[in-house]
């Protein structure tokens, strides 16, 4: 008997079509390999259908009183408290994820989120009217910027989709979202959801692969190109919005430094750090991947961070046990598998280093200690449960090592010493740095980094900011 296939469809201008064309792309369950439903692959038509839907619903939205786009958030926020089982359902046929972790994990901080912005879109400041020349007043306006083009990631479908659309609609922009041509199904889902919410046009979402995204930055509607995903997608949506000067927000790749001082509890430290390394995958920009530890306690540090990853389960979504799911799909385990295979002869894997069962996409939680600064695996981002060690003799070295790398996103810094901390914390070219923690974010906080980890903020009043413009509107007294 044929299972039949669930068909995802574009969500344009209040309404669900087909790609124009018919394309489709077939969706994989990670936890699986098997294809479980279809999407459209859309092109220039359906990119075209959509930037006019958010264009033309752009003037009514943008003249909504924050007050009003407030209420509105509230109940797209209610709405995902009351549809979280599907959503959940939709995320773990999406990516493979644990269902208890995907409920607690996920659903929780997306509600708060969206509901921060909500707020934040009655607070927005502004310098108070003056008279700066003779005879003129002048007074600063914050606007939204207009059709905003955002492409959002398949390691977070869900909350990623979050992160761009609440900010943006919150300013008054209007919003065509692109998920991931692995990871739709969620994304379709919160279309319906603030479908019944937001008038039409106002919220679109297309379906497609990497040049779909192409077709939308490339577009002249848009005002702002907003991606979270890797510095390669990322380079290439800056090239093609400076051919005509859209405005770009980039949250790419990372690869955390986590700086382990000699007088840290050990034991504290490699259970948070294996959880903050390992969990979603490690498929997660700020996870802890890149560990440094003073050379007095590495050996303990690795022996019992091997026993950590040995200890850590991955496996099925409905599996309670488990502290992570598959790899998202094919191309992503070989591209972890990859970086095991080409370690140098200097290197050792303490623990895991291969594929785990024969169906879907599971890695094992991997240790690799006797690492080098300009190895292959501690300059690139490997994305995948995989935690590399690093030995450092003093504090100095620490702050070489850490900032060694191309990537700029996040770090953390673990000992019991308040001056070397702020001293790390100063130092750390990072976006974010924590100290005797990795990984947690809160909405008021914000999330983004430098170098080529990109530039713009996530979550926080400065994510809020990103989404709007500034007109200075100067009047005569005379």
């Amino acid at each position: 008997m044929t299972t039949e296939l669930r068909r995802l469809r574009n969500y344009i201008n209040g309404e669900f079509r087909d790609a124009a064309d018919g394309r489709t792309i077939d969706v994989v369950n990670p936890a699986t390999g098997e294809v479980f439903a279809t999407s459209p692959l859309s092109g220039q038509a359906d990119v075209d259908a959509a930037m006019d839907a958010a264009a033309a619903a752009f003037p009514a939205w943008r003249d909504t009183t924050p007050a009003e786009r407030q209420k509105v958030l509230l109940k797209i926020a209610d709405a995902f408290e009351e549809r979280a089982e599907d959503l959940i359902a939709a995320e773990v046929e999406n990516t493979g994820k644990p269902v208890a972790l995907t409920a607690s994990e996920e659903i929780p901080p997306m509600v708060d989120q969206i509901r921060f912005f909500a707020g934040a879109a009655r607070l927005l400041e502004g310098r108070s009217a003056g008279e700066y020349m003779e005879g003129m007043t002048s007074i600063v306006r914050r606007e939204p910027v207009g059709v905003c083009a955002q492409v959002a990631p398949w390691n977070y479908p869900m909350m990623m989709a979050v992160w761009k659309f609440a900010p943006a609609l919150a300013a008054g922009n209007t919003v065509v979202l692109k998920p991931s041509d692995t990871t739709p199904a969620s994304t379709v889902l919160i279309a319906e959801i603030i479908g019944q919410i937001v008038p039409k046009g106002v919220f679109n979402v297309i379906c497609g692969d990497r040049e779909t995204g192409r077709a939308m930055v490339e577009h002249p509607t848009p005002a702002m190109a907003s991606i979270t995903g890797s510095v390669r997608a990322g380079m290439q949506v800056a090239e093609s919005a400076s051919k005509d000067v859209k405005r770009v927000h980039l949250e790419l790749g990372g690869k955390a430094p986590v700086v382990v001082f000699e007088d840290t509890d050990i034991a504290k430290a490699v259970e948070d750090i294996s959880v903050a390394g390992f969990f979603n995958a490690g498929q997660d920009c700020t996870a802890a991947t890149r560990v440094l530890v003073h050379e007095s306690i590495h050996d303990e540090f690795v022996a019992q961070l091997a026993k950590a990853a040995t200890d850590t389960k991955t496996g099925q979504p409905d599996d309670e046990d488990v502290l992570y799911g598959p790899l998202n799909n094919a191309n992503q385990l070989k591209q972890v598998s990859g970086f095991i295979d080409r370690l140098p002869a200097h290197a050792k894997v303490e623990a895991g280093g291969h594929q785990v069962g024969d169906k879907g996409y599971f890695y094992a939680p991997t240790v690799v200690s006797g690492l080098k600064q300009d190895d292959e695996i501690v300059q690139n981002e490997v994305f995948g449960p995989v935690i590399t060690v690093q030995s450092f003799r003093d504090e100095e070295q620490a702050l070489a090592y850490a900032n060694g790398v191309e990537f700029a996103l996040a770090s953390s810094v673990w000992t019991k010493d308040h001056a070397r901390a702020m001293r790390m914390s100063k130092s750390l070219d990072f976006g974010c740095v924590w100290i005797n923690t990795h990984i947690p974010l809160v909405a008021e906080m914000p999330h983004g980094g430098y170098k080529k980890s990109g530039y713009g903020k996530d979550l926080s009043a400065y994510g809020f900011e990103d989404y709007t413009r500034i007109k200075h509107v100067m009047t005569s007294l005379g």
